[in-house]
């Protein structure tokens, strides 16, 4: 089974990567963009034995920095997979 799970700073946690992408964005005379939140995307590819609470447990203890960052676990069936 493939998960992806989304690591995305928490709010109210500066983020200096997004600020470089905005400044980027603006030099390159991109207008409208307010603000920019960067996060990192990991993609699994796990067993059908893999319980949902050890996927959640993956990203407590490793994947996310549950100080600063929040996560969402996205499960992609077969059904889906052969769609893309």
């Amino acid at each position: 089974m493939k998960i992806k799970i989304f690591v995305t700073l928490k709010n109210g946690v500066l983020d200096p990567q997004g600020k470089a992408i905005l400044h980027a964005l603006e030099s390159l005379d991109f207008a409208g963009v307010n603000n920019v939140r960067a996060g990192k995307l990991i993609e699994l590819d796990v067993s059908d034995d893999v319980s949902d609470e050890e996927i959640q447990a993956m990203c407590e203890k490793l994947l996310a920095n549950t100080v600063i960052e929040d996560f969402e676990i996205e499960k992609i069936e077969p059904t889906e997979m052969a769609q893309q």
